[in-house]
């Protein structure tokens, strides 16, 4: 008899590292179910949510290209808490619709562990009965800072408004059943902590 499919709801913050911790955890065998991938491609030319964001926000909602115009979305949302929900109220079922199609195709491909890479899980809600376990990945907001400005070239102000637009860091680690804390660690350091969690959810 097989040993029962772990389903791993994994979050972070922007700028923890959460990525990262991901692509170890793939590389030892994990299928990832991956929420922003998703969005990206529901978004790109073609996508299976354009047409809804073009009628209801409009043409210069839309790039030249034909995918949506991520810039102006953001600041819109961020301007805006009713534009915000009405763009999620689009999107955030198209997402769940396919994680659900990943998950099951995984669970057909005889995976041990199945990872849903959820940046909004703790605000979401809905996600946590449908997982056995939350990982979050986990630093300070100040290295959370440096490392987007260094990584996306944005400035200090547009980093901070992202995350206060996200769960805090205590709401995050009070959904945890397990944590690691990327502060300050090398790639070999973290790959450690992340393969003595990988036995744990059958890797």
């Amino acid at each position: 008899m097989h040993p029962p499919i772990q389903r791993i709801g994994l979050t972070g913050g922007i700028g923890s590292g959460k990525s990262t911790v991901a692509g170890m955890l793939v590389a030892r065998g994990a299928a990832l179910v991956d929420a922003d991938a998703i969005s990206r491609q529901l978004t790109a030319p073609g996508g299976a949510a354009i047409g809804e964001l073009r009628s209801q926000f409009g043409p210069q909602a839309i790039t030249a290209e034909g995918a949506m115009d991520r810039d102006r979305m953001r600041q819109l949302a961020f301007s805006d808490p009713a534009i915000k929900v009405q763009l999620e109220a689009i999107i955030h079922p198209l997402v769940s619709q396919e994680s659900i199609r990943q998950a099951h195709a995984a669970v057909q491909a005889g995976r041990a562990c199945i990872l849903f890479d959820i940046p909004l899980l703790v605000e979401s809600g809905r996600w946590r009965q449908q997982l056995d376990r939350v990982l979050v990945v986990d630093c300070t907001q100040e290295t959370q800072i440096a490392r987007v400005m260094a990584r996306n070239a944005f400035a200090r102000e547009v980093v901070e408004r992202i995350i206060a637009g996200q769960a805090s860091r205590a709401q995050r680690l009070a959904a945890a059943d397990s944590c690691i804390c990327n502060e300050d660690l090398s790639l070999q350091a973290l790959e450690r902590l992340v393969c003595q969690l990988a036995s744990r959810f059958g890797l």
